[in-house]
Parts: structure tokens; sequence; C-alpha cells
């Protein structure tokens, strides 16, 4: 053997990177990219920088997604899947009906917490976006709506259908600013995002509600 020729320890295989599977590869890409359009915002973003920071070719990123439309596309809808399990299963975990909005609105800021920047920038830019990724947006205000109306016939059952409706909306309009609002200052937490709104709701609400008493769900 020439001194030349390099020695590998007795025994021992040379080491080998795990590949990783179709899902992992997905979920990386998906990853790596939510946090360069949170940074850049949708315009600004290159696949050239997501396939370099992901170590993948730009074509391989190109047959996963298609574009970078359908790059954003399923960034939304693995966000809209996510928060539609996490607000779900914490709302069914309430121990009376009280409880129902705290847990509900604890979860899902919470969830934008940890997703600030690219939730930033799709209210930032939401004409910049392509029209598939409004409409991605759309489904998931859609989902969300659908849950919070649920939750409020449930612990108002007294409160008229219209009632329930409006009520439903200015939820969501009031969160996603409130959310947009709070990601912008670091002193104020998700939890204290929450507090507000559930004392803002469970106020309006508080002539359909039966037995609503003098503290508010997130009264700890």
């Amino acid at each position: 053997m020439s001194a030349a020729t390099p020695r590998r320890p007795s025994g021992r295989p040379p080491s080998r990177r795990r590949r990783m599977s179709r899902a992992e590869r997905e979920r990386q890409m998906l990853d790596v990219a939510e946090e360069v359009f949170g940074e850049r915002g949708y315009q600004a973003t290159s696949m050239d920088e997501i396939a370099e920071r992901c170590g993948v070719s730009k074509p391989m990123l190109y047959e996963y997604f298609g574009s970078k439309d359908g790059l954003l596309v399923a960034c939304v809808s693995r966000s809209k899947a996510e928060l539609f399990d996490v607000t779900q299963k914490a709302m069914a975990g309430a121990s009376d009906p009280k409880d129902i909005l705290w847990r509900g609105m604890a979860a899902y800021f919470s969830f934008v917490d940890a997703h600030s920047r690219s939730f930033s920038m799709l209210l930032r830019e939401p004409l910049s976006a392509p029209p598939s990724a409004v409409e991605a947006v759309e489904a998931t205000r859609r989902q969300q709506s659908a849950l919070i109306a649920g939750a409020l016939s449930t612990f108002a059952p007294g409160a008229p259908a219209a009632v329930i409706d409006a009520f439903t909306q200015i939820i969501m309009g009031g969160s996603e600013r409130l959310a947009h609002w709070q990601t912008q200052r670091p002193e104020v937490s998700a939890e204290d995002a929450a507090r507000h709104m559930t004392d803002f709701c469970w106020n309006g609400l508080s002539p359909y509600l039966p037995d609503a008493g003098e503290a508010g769900p997130g009264r700890r």
C-alpha cells in the first residue's frame, strides 16, 4: 500500500448520508420556502435561493411544485391543515363551553406567532400573490369561519343565526389584525393577544350567554 493511499478504520464501513424520503424532502422544501417568502416577500423570492438553501437543484424544486406559485400555494395549504388541526384539538379539549373560545384563540395566536414572518407577508402583500395563493388563503379563512361559527353556536345557543354569522366575521377580521399587530411587538405574547380577543368576544356575546359570569375564559 502506497503512502498516498488513505487508510480506513478496520471494521467500520464508510459513512453514508441517509437519503431523504420524498415526504421528508417536500417538508424540508416547504420549511425553507416559508422562511424565504417571509423574509423576502413573494415577488422578491427566487426559486434559485430556495433551491440553494435546501441543497437541491432548481429542477427538483419545479418537479415537486411546478412553479413558484405552486410552491406558495403548497405552503399556504400546509398551514391551513396545521392550523385547523391545532385549533380543533385545542377546542375539543375544553372542559366546559366557556373554555372553548379561550382555547381556540390561544391555539390560533400561538400558531400565527410561530409562523409570524410568512403570516405577515400574506397580509402585507395580498395583491402581489398569485390568484391561486389568494384563493388558498380564502379557503383557510372559510375553514376557520366554519370552526368558529360552530363553537359560537355551542356556547351561545340563544344567539340568532345572523348574530353568529356577524360575530364569526368580526372574530376572523379582528383576529387577523390583532395577530399582525402582535407580531410587530415583541413585548406582547401570543397569550396576551389571545386574552385580548377572548375578552372582547366574550363581552360582546354576553347578552346571548346563559351563564357567562363575571370572569371570562382565559382568566386563571
